[in-house]
């Protein structure tokens, strides 16, 4: 059955019975796969919304995040926690900022004390995990959703396929005819859904997994400036208990 159809759709094409109007088609749909053909454009354009706010927002925590490094850098060599915390703040963008300024705050909430005991690196180092695991839970935002178009815009395709195909048999069995004219409504409905899922799911899919790419990148990113940091308020603890 399934050689039957691919033939009758061949023949279609070849004979220029179908016509590739996208109102004239619209028209001969049935109302069922007019509602699979909106709710998968509906689909793509979420995917697509998404796809556009996590490229903003990657890129400008990518050039923000390079801007920042060297300036907070500068700044904690030459042990000017303050100005470290001013300058994270100026980049509210950056994931880098954002876990940084949550350890320098914390690690500076306990800095007017003589001593700095382990507990205050512990906290520091408690503060700068929340801050990674919020901050990538926001760079995480509407990620999953282009997975489940991914995955789920074939098989929404497939239904107006499925519905297309119920057409083309009752088209024969009203027509009493197995002719093209009897089954080229129902062959439309199905090769034009079955296209449009796959036209939404294939670029959700390509661009879920290169934001996950993008994600471990900034995690990994993230977790070694946390490091850095315990390591330099370590390295200060140390530093001022040498002076009492």
């Amino acid at each position: 059955m399934a050689f039957q159809l691919q033939v009758w759709a061949l023949n279609l094409l070849a004979g220029g019975a179908v016509s590739f109007d996208p109102m004239d088609m619209w028209n001969q749909m049935g109302w069922l796969a007019k509602a699979v053909v909106i709710v998968l454009f509906i689909m793509s354009a979420w995917s697509i919304g998404v796809m556009i706010d996590r490229l903003m927002a990657y890129n400008a925590a990518r050039n923000e995040s390079r801007k920042f490094a060297p300036a907070v850098a500068g700044a904690l060599r030459e042990g000017k926690l303050d100005e470290a915390i001013k300058i994270a703040d100026r980049y509210k963008k950056s994931h880098l900022a954002k876990v940084v300024v949550a350890g320098l705050q914390e690690f500076q909430s306990h800095n007017a004390s003589t001593e700095l005991s382990g507990e205050t690196i512990e906290a520091s180092r408690r503060a700068l995990e929340r801050a990674e695991a919020i901050v990538s839970a926001e760079l995480k935002r509407g990620v999953s959703s282009l997975a489940t178009i991914g995955s789920t815009g074939p098989f929404v395709g497939l239904f107006g396929t499925v519905v297309g195909i119920i057409n083309a048999f009752k088209g024969i069995a009203a027509e009493k005819s197995t002719g093209l004219g009897a089954v080229a409504g129902g062959i439309s409905e199905a090769l034009v859904t079955t296209a449009i899922g796959l036209f939404v799911a294939i670029p959700a899919v390509m661009m879920f997994n290169y934001f996950n790419g993008r994600m471990e990148a900034f995690g990994v990113e993230m977790g070694n400036s946390s490091s850095e940091l315990v390591d330099y308020f370590i390295k200060r603890s140390g530093a001022k208990a040498g002076k009492h």
